[in-house]
């Protein structure tokens, strides 16, 4: 069984900060790290080869700085990396990013098929959740998305069944492989690295690939593959109002939302009007 785990090197969000004139992420001094959501994807994914001997390949498109973060999984126990890295991948939205990493998958899966592919629910700096499903489409995989558990995995009837979280509550899910998977937030606990995966990852030799390798088409990758434009980048600008404490006559409910209730009209004289016009009006 081949699992590929798709993670991406993310500056540290809780370093970030944006100028204050030009409105852009000052990445100056931001230290790198792996995608957060990633990881829960690839411990899941080293507990499945735990339990069955799958081989785990870790894959990322970025820039060759990117190579810390796949000697990072490598030390965690994954078997293989690879770093697609191009001066024409630069510029890529979630479209032709998920195009850009379906063609690296491709490629691996003529060596040897692809059974699983694990990507993070989303990025951390990018939010959209969307390069997942876009990979999944684009190899004609099931995708199975905000997983909690992998209850369990035949490899010889390549069938897997996963919990998965929804509004109404948690669904089962059964289906046949290939598929892509991405796990949610806290649905497991990221293992410390052995010291001969450490070792293994210091020597590991990283394979390199460019787009000319994947074969991916060069209007598709980089900006002229990507439609999607950021007009503008900015921080919120703190509002003016500060928070009032709003004395109840008691600590019961009802009185509690009675004397919001107050509050609210107070602060909206026109707002008991117009209440009493649409409930006239049968709205």
């Amino acid at each position: 069984m081949h699992i590929v785990v798709c993670i991406k090197q993310v500056p540290d969000s809780a370093q970030i900060r944006i100028h204050p004139v030009t409105n852009t992420i000052m990445r100056q001094g931001v230290p790198a790290i792996i995608n957060p959501f990633d990881l829960f994807s690839l411990e899941e994914a080293l507990r499945l080869k735990d339990k069955v001997g799958a081989r785990v390949t870790v894959l990322t498109m970025g820039p060759p700085m990117a190579e810390t973060s796949l000697r990072k999984a490598l030390s965690l126990g994954a078997d293989d990396a690879v770093l697609l890295t191009d001066r024409k991948f630069a510029g890529s939205d979630t479209l032709a990013t998920s195009y850009a990493l379906t063609s690296a998958i491709q490629k691996l899966a003529e060596e040897d098929p692809v059974d699983i592919v694990f990507c993070g629910k989303q990025t951390v700096d990018g939010d959209t959740a969307q390069v997942g499903p876009g990979i999944a489409t684009r190899l004609g995989f099931e995708q199975l998305t905000y997983i909690t558990k992998i209850e369990d995995l035949n490899t010889a009837s390549k069938e897997i069944v996963v919990q998965r979280r929804s509004e109404g509550g948690v669904q089962v899910l059964k289906t046949k492989l290939p598929c892509m998977i991405t796990m949610l937030e806290g649905t497991n606990t990221i293992r410390f690295g052995k010291m001969d995966d450490l070792f293994r990852a210091a020597r590991y030799e990283l394979k390199t690939w460019s787009r000319d390798f994947t074969g991916a088409e060069e209007g598709r990758v980089g900006l002229k593959g990507s439609p999607t434009v950021v007009s503008k980048v900015f921080v919120p600008k703190p509002r003016a109002e500060k928070a009032k404490m709003i004395e109840a006559a008691s600590d019961t409910p009802d009185a509690m939302a009675a004397a919001a209730i107050d509050a609210i009209f107070a602060a909206q004289p026109k707002l008991a009007d117009d209440l009493l016009a649409r409930a006239a009006a049968g709205l």
